[in-house]
């Protein structure tokens, strides 16, 4: 395997392959032998392109091929940062059909970002755009070529300026070759660790695992070759990728719709034209489409609506069911491997309240005590400890972090709290980092926050813990309101008649009307800490 990466071990592998779970076959000849049987089929639709499986098979064989004439080789890793644009499929496929590795970036990274997934990855590329939603790419691309020497490579869709055209590149090369094979064993692609602080550790998916991802989550909620995939939140992070997400959607023969942002008008004109099926959002999107749908009512009872990334509250996800008419499946899901989801004949009662059963047979859990790592019995909260065919055994080049990260028989040590019910079903109840110790007393920040997404004037709340030299930490509530209303005191009051502790009664409540997201959509609680940060003066 690639250095620096971390394989199963030689019996633990060789029992996955037995089992069916890797089916030894590289991600592009799969999504190869899709587009061959698939081939007058639309694959992409992007605005007013629409791009068949033939077509998209096409550029991607060119650019393959294109790839490799420039000295890129199997197994070099490139930086891809690309938004939801059809080019972002073609260089996917193509990446995969060579046994490049791409590392995939958000749209929303900027140059520190960037600097450190090229510099830590040891990449030799960096692709992107040549601008989009006003961001010039060009101009992020001068300033990591300048700093990181290992990026030979700079290819820009579109306008490239003095960098390599990829549209020219997949031109340049007509000739019909065979690719040399690619081991399944090795990665893939490299993920991107879901964390709201700090630089993101790599995530080393290999082709055997995320091709038994894809699959397995088409096949649990169904989706094959009639089906169609809406993709609002970035292709490029897990859940819109693959689970089963773009890629998914493709391998299984359905069509990709590429929206240009999660605004709810648009993507409901998608849904009601393309014939959507599948949708994937995080909860404070769902809310949005909530409201907008109660303003202007829609039928989205053909759509499964996958919701996940954050705590769904239940009567959120009810209420999401009523007004927008859908079907609903609740996901807990990390970058790292480990899939648990509500399945489509469940009874409502685990459909609202839990994040579901593991996806496969072979996944281990363990509920552990976060401080002793002790085993703990069903329907006591710990530590959501998993290992599997499908979650990593180390993260890329990081051997100190995976110490901490895995335990010494493979399992990953997920940071999440959660109780597994004795049907076996998850229910997440917070991050370990998001416990806030307030003069030794231990207050749950998703706790806090779901009693606070109960209030009818509330869209959205986030708690964080700050330095505090009497208390050690303080809590801070911060408030997404509806209207103009709702004042603080009348917010603590509530909780309060919640019946909550009065030490998680957040010591202040900050009002406000926007938030900061992360590029996938969730609360990004570095900036709101950052905010109440003082400055030192000058």
């Amino acid at each position: 395997m690639l250095e620096g990466c971390t394989s199963w071990p030689a019996d633990v592998a060789a029992r996955y392959r037995q089992d069916g779970y890797w089916l030894g076959r590289s991600l592009g000849d799969l999504l190869e032998e899709s587009c061959a049987r698939n081939h007058a089929k639309t694959a992409v639709v992007s605005g007013e392109r629409r791009i068949t499986y033939a077509e998209l098979a096409h550029g991607a064989a060119q650019l393959a091929r294109g790839l490799l004439d420039l000295g890129i080789r199997p197994l070099d890793r490139v930086v891809v940062q690309m938004p939801n644009l059809p080019e972002l499929m073609t260089v996917l496929l193509a990446v995969f059909r060579a046994g490049i590795i791409p590392v995939l970036a958000l749209p929303g990274h900027r140059k520190n970002e960037i600097v450190h997934l090229c510099t830590h990855s040891g990449a030799v590329g960096y692709l992107a755009m040549d601008d989009f939603c006003g961001q010039d790419y060009r101009a992020l691309a001068r300033e990591v070529h300048e700093e990181v020497p290992g990026v030979r490579h700079v290819l820009i869709s579109g306008e490239p300026q003095e960098f390599i055209s990829l549209e020219s590149l997949g031109r340049q090369t007509d000739a019909v070759r065979d690719f040399e094979p690619v081991d399944p064993s090795e990665p893939a692609l490299f993920l991107l660790s879901g964390g709201t602080t700090g630089l993101p550790k790599l995530i080393p998916r290999t082709h055997d695992d995320y091709a038994y991802n894809m699959l397995a989550t088409a096949r649990g909620l169904h989706i094959g070759p009639d089906d169609v995939y809406l993709a609002v939140n970035p292709a490029a992070h897990n859940a819109a990728l693959g689970c089963p997400g773009v890629l998914g959607t493709l391998l299984v023969g359905g069509k990709v719709v590429l929206a240009a942002g999660p605004r709810p008008q648009e993507a409901f004109e998608l849904i009601r034209r393309e014939e959507v099926t599948l949708t994937t959002l995080v909860p404070p999107l769902v809310r949005m489409w909530v409201d907008a749908a109660e303003k202007e009512p829609v039928d989205l009872s053909a759509v499964m609506l996958q919701v996940g990334s954050s705590k769904f509250n239940p009567a959120e996800a009810e209420r999401a069911r009523k007004v927008l008419g859908c079907r609903l499946s609740q996901w807990y899901g990390i970058g790292e491997g480990l899939l648990t989801y509500t399945r489509v004949d469940d009874p409502d009662d685990i459909i609202f309240r839990t994040e579901g059963r593991p996806m496969a047979a072979a996944d281990e859990i363990r509920v552990c005590d976060p401080v002793t790592g002790e085993q703990l019995p069903d329907g006591t909260e710990g530590e959501l400890c998993t290992r599997g065919p499908y979650t990593i055994r180390g993260y890329y080049n990081a051997p100190e972090i995976n110490t901490r990260a895995f335990t010494a028989d493979g399992f990953f040590r997920s940071g999440d709290l959660v109780v597994r019910r004795p049907d076996g079903n998850i229910v997440v109840t917070g991050r370990i980092k998001d416990v806030i110790n307030r003069a030794g007393d231990k207050v749950p920040a998703e706790e806090v926050e779901k009693y606070l997404l109960t209030h009818p004037s509330v869209q959205d709340a986030a708690v964080v813990g700050m330095p505090d030299p009497v208390l050690g930490e303080r809590s801070h509530a911060f408030v997404l309101t509806h209207d103009g209303e709702l004042r603080a005191p009348a917010l603590k009051a509530f909780l309060r008649e919640c019946g909550l502790a009065t030490y998680k009664i957040p010591d202040k409540v900050l009002l406000r009307t926007t938030f900061p997201y992360t590029a996938v959509g969730k609360v990004d609680k570095g900036a709101l800490r950052t905010a109440l940060t003082p400055q030192p003066p000058g």
